[in-house]
C-alpha cells in the first residue's frame, strides 16, 4: 500500500459533512490503539476534520511477535526489528479552521524531518478529498507500511514516535480550548 505522497492543497469538497457523518457513525474508539485513543477521539470532536485511519506504530521482534505489539522496546535487543509505521490520516474541511489545522499538522515533521513525513497519500485522497497523513518512519522507507530496522534505529524511532504523539495530543487539546 502506498503510504506517502507529497501534500496537496485543500480543495472544495461538497460531500465533507456527509463523509464525516458516515465515518463517525462507524467510529469505534475501542478499536483504536490504546496509547492514541484520546488523540483520535479529540480529532473526532472537531467539526472540521475526521480521522480516516491511525496506528500507534508497532515493533515486532522475536520476543514480541504480535503484529499489534504495544510494548516499548526491551533493553539491549540484538536482532532485527520489524517496525509497522505510526501514522494518523485525517480528512480536513476546506475552511479557515481546516486550513489552520493543516498548517499546524504540516509543521509536525520539524520534530525530526528524517523520521516524520506529512503528505496526501493517493490511496486516502481517492476515497476522501482533502486527506492528509502524518507518518513516523525512516524516510528511506517512506513509501512502505513497515520496515526492518536495527535496534539502535528502532530506539530512535520509538523516541520520535512518542514525542510526535505527545505533540499531536497537545495540538488536539489546544484546538478544543
Amino acid at each position: 500500500m502506498e503510504t506517502f505522497a507529497p501534500p496537496r492543497r485543500l480543495a472544495d469538497n461538497p460531500h465533507f459533512e456527509s463523509d464525516r457523518k458516515n465515518v463517525l457513525e462507524k467510529f469505534a474508539l475501542d478499536e483504536i490503539d490504546a496509547p492514541i485513543r484520546s488523540v483520535v477521539d479529540g480529532f473526532s470532536r472537531l467539526p472540521y476534520c475526521f480521522t480516516l485511519q491511525s496506528c500507534y506504530g508497532h515493533f515486532v521482534y522475536s520476543e514480541a511477535r504480535a503484529p499489534d505489539n504495544l510494548e516499548p522496546l526491551p533493553p539491549n535487543y540484538l536482532g532485527a526489528i520489524i517496525y509497522r509505521i505510526a501514522y494518523m490520516a485525517l480528512c480536513i474541511q476546506n475552511s479557515s479552521a481546516g486550513n489552520q489545522l493543516l498548517s499546524a499538522l504540516a509543521g509536525l515533521p520539524s520534530i525530526n524531518p528524517d523520521l516524520i513525513q506529512f503528505g496526501s497519500p493517493r490511496w486516502f485522497w481517492d476515497r476522501h478529498v482533502n486527506s492528509f497523513a502524518l507518518q513516523v518512519e525512516p524516510s528511506r522507507f517512506a513509501g512502505q507500511d513497515q520496515a526492518t530496522i536495527d535496534y539502535a534505529e528502532a530506539l530512535q524511532v520509538q523516541k520520535v514516535r512518542d514525542e510526535f504523539y505527545t505533540k499531536l495530543g497537545g495540538l488536539v487539546k489546544s484546538l478544543h480550548n
